[in-house]
């Protein structure tokens, strides 16, 4: 986010992190001040981004503060009112995103979820991230954290079916790239609205001539033969 908005205009001061070469790392891409003390961080500033674990928020509100900076967190599920001691103008931007060191990301394309103390303070936010992204929401804090939810499902649960599939294939000397189409093609259902309307398979058929040949053959492996019985059981109560 530090290098999408420089690109769109903005003036980088200062990188904070509590590993100093993380900090310079970054801020010599920016020509910014590397630094590894919050109270270190420049009051002047227009805007001080707090991409942070939140746990660290909660610390960071106990002894920072910024009353003229506009303050903002990135986390999905903490309430934005943790940031009220920092500064009197606070806010969030957060994204449904899964974000990796060194990978580049199109921002122009990104969701981002934006909320703000104030309506005024929301105008501020919608303005600073408009500039990198044609996709803003307004979610308040209840509506962020079914987001996130949802956001934890669609990602991290995915993932971890798609690892045990991957686990399968490769303990039967089954190549998992071969199934890399169908990945594809079922997040090409998206297009088509209701996903439950899209679902193929056994358990939808109901042909329980395979489920039950299917279960035979996780019968060592309980924990995938558990989530193969629960996903079952789903998808039928739905279809």
């Amino acid at each position: 986010m530090t290098l999408a908005l420089q690109a769109a205009g903005h003036s980088i001061r200062q990188v904070l992190s509590r590993t100093y070469d993380h900090a310079r790392l970054l801020s010599a891409r920016v020509g910014a001040q590397a630094i590894d003390n919050p109270h270190l961080l420049d009051d002047e500033s227009d805007v001080c981004l707090l991409a942070v674990g939140d746990d660290a928020l909660y610390d960071l509100a106990l002894d920072l503060r910024l009353p003229t900076t506009l303050v903002l967190h990135t986390s999905g599920s903490t309430p934005m009112k943790v940031l009220a001691p920092i500064s009197a103008r606070y806010g969030v931007v957060w994204s449904p995103q899964t974000f990796v060191r060194d990978i580049a990301m199109d921002y122009s394309a990104l969701p981002l979820c934006i909320e703000g103390c104030t309506a005024r303070t929301e105008s501020e936010i919608e303005e600073l991230m408009g500039c990198i992204s044609r996709h803003l929401y307004h979610l308040n804090q209840e509506q962020r954290s079914h987001a996130h939810l949802a956001a934890v499902m669609v990602s991290n649960f995915t993932c971890a079916v798609d690892a045990l599939a991957q686990q399968y294939a490769e303990t039967h000397g089954v190549p998992f790239e071969m199934l890399r189409p169908l990945a594809e093609q079922t997040l090409r259902k998206w297009d088509y609205g209701d996903l439950w309307a899209q679902v193929t398979g056994p358990a939808r058929r109901r042909d329980e001539k395979t489920i039950n040949a299917h279960r035979r053959l996780l019968q060592d492996n309980p924990e995938a033969t558990k989530l193969y019985d629960l996903l079952t059981e789903i998808i039928q109560s739905h279809t």
